[in-house]
């Protein structure tokens, strides 16, 4: 069957009513949490992760689709009316769309950023329909040795895209990749690491890590750093775009979708990167040059365009061969790994109804987003201005509520306050978040793997470099750590030289 075809089912199973209600609800859901500041959508989704727990497989990843979607809107309204980014993705948002609001814009800023974002998302999403089946052909002749070198590619990409230092993204990596370690080997049988416990025989549970790191890790350190005084900007005027307004926004859509989706579909791509290069092209491109940096709308428009397509760009390597490229899709991993699904080429043969259901799911996201945001922006307003320890109070027992029903084990509750502890000292110490959550999910199946390529061989190294594929991915894993660590070392030497041509 033609992608068209699949695509149509798909459509089929995302507009069943109770299919419909479900990816509402994620919507709402999503925008209400991601709107509130300082929660971004990575925040957001782990938040709403035990949400989805109950629900069957298809109802629940069509309800975190839309979680996801809402989440990604809900953090450019923050930026735009408090200047502050949820993400690193929603920082060049910022940069136009709050000044746009203390000029009493905010109501147009929003409005391009919401009708962006549905353009980028329909778009995107379109073009991982027909990108991903292609990507899926690929990765079916791969072999134990091929996805050892894939699993190798995720676990390096992830530790230099993530933070500013690469050793401490291979620090925060290795933590994920030792817990695990814990619980019974796939292989021999054998309890591992478990000291004597019987909770720990299963492993550490993915839903209960990344909600205590993201949710939990996220509320010990504001209240730390004593929070502060976020205030909120007046929406003065309409809050509809201008004839004006929408002539100057069009453009930068578009060219803000060519350039994000892309760069999210990439292994090693980023939401941030799409963004800061659509806001330089748009600046290069605008017919008020000045504006910029005083409230160009041009600015909001391509960004978040960018930011939105990249969003839907990262789940073409999620979906095909199970990479996470961002902290959002290591913890969308996690809700497919919480009913025992493996994103991959496999589960397009296994579960094609469910994926096609999930990208469709995207298209009615995005269409629900753009019909609740237009109207609710005054209730959007209105959250933000929910007193912060009100506000971090709630996360902590929505995300003790949430592990509860999940898992209602007393044991649970205090791995929960642990992992939320290491959360909060990883935050301190300028360590990333989201290597740990991929290094406990994709750890296993990496081992898994290396010892089913090793015992085809007979024990024999060699095999992990005797197809073409797998030299290719270990070369690009080796240049995602090298090729950073090369470029900041040029960087310091330039500023040294410089230093040292002022001090003479």
């Amino acid at each position: 069957m033609d992608t068209f075809g699949l695509l149509a089912q798909g459509l089929l199973t995302a507009l069943e009513p109770m299919n419909m209600l479900y990816a509402l609800i994620g919507v709402t859901l999503g925008t209400a949490v991601g709107v509130l500041p300082g929660i971004g959508p990575a925040l957001t989704v782990a938040l709403l992760l035990p949400v989805t727990y109950k629900l069957d497989p298809a109802g629940s990843l069509i309800m975190f689709a839309g979680i996801y979607y809402g989440g990604m809107y809900g953090g450019s309204t923050t930026s735009i009316l408090l200047n502050t980014p949820g993400e690193s993705a929603s920082i060049v948002t910022a940069l136009e769309g709050n000044k746009m609001a203390r000029a009493g814009r905010g109501g147009p800023a929003l409005a391009t950023a919401a009708i962006g974002s549905f353009v980028a998302g329909l778009i995107a999403t379109i073009g991982l329909a027909f990108v991903a089946p292609t990507v899926v052909k690929m990765a079916l002749s791969f072999g134990p040795a091929e996805y050892f070198a894939l699993m190798i590619l995720a676990f390096m990409t992830v530790s230099a895209a993530f933070g500013d230092s690469t050793l401490r993204g291979l620090t925060a990596l290795f933590i994920g990749l030792g817990l695990g370690l814990i619980g019974i080997d796939l292989q021999t049988g054998q309890a591992r690491l478990a000291f004597g416990i019987p909770d720990l025989l299963d492993g550490i549970e993915v839903t209960t890590l990344a909600v205590a790191l993201f949710a939990v890790g996220e509320a010990l350190s504001v209240a730390a750093s004593k929070g502060g005084d976020s205030t909120i900007q007046a929406i003065k005027g309409s809050v509809w775009m201008t004839r004006e307004d929408w002539r100057r926004s069009w453009k930068p859509w578009l060219r803000g979708t060519a350039i994000g989706f892309p760069i999210g579909a990439m292994p090693a791509g980023g939401a941030e990167i799409g963004t800061f290069l659509s806001y330089s092209v748009e600046k290069n491109l605008a017919q008020k040059p000045e504006e910029f940096g005083h409230g160009a709308i041009e600015g909001v428009a391509g960004p978040e365009a960018a930011n939105n397509a990249s969003a839907a760009g990262t789940l073409v390597p999620l979906l095909t061969l199970g990479l996470p490229t961002t902290a959002t899709a290591a913890i969308m991993l996690a809700g497919f790994q919480q009913f025992g699904l493996q994103p991959g080429p496999l589960l397009f043969a296994t579960n094609p109804q469910l994926v096609w259901g999930l990208i469709a799911s995207l298209l009615v996201a995005n269409l629900m987003l753009l019909v609740l945001n237009l109207p609710l922006i005054g209730v959007w307003v209105r959250l933000l201005t929910i007193p912060l320890p009100w506000l971090y109070s709630g996360i902590l027992l929505f995300a003790t509520l949430g592990t509860i029903g999940a898992n209602p084990s007393t044991f649970e509750l205090g791995m929960l306050l642990a992992f939320g502890l290491l959360g909060y000292g990883l935050r301190r110490f300028g360590y990333p978040i989201a290597p740990v959550v991929v290094g406990l999910i994709l750890g296993p199946m990496a081992e898994q793997q290396l010892r089913r390529a090793l015992a085809i061989s007979q024990g024999d190294p060699m095999i992990l470099v005797h197809s073409p594929i797998a030299i290719v991915l270990l070369l690009l894993a080796a240049t995602a750590v090298l090729l950073p660590l090369y470029l900041r070392a040029r960087g310091r030497g330039k500023v040294l030289a410089q230093l040292g041509a002022n001090e003479d």
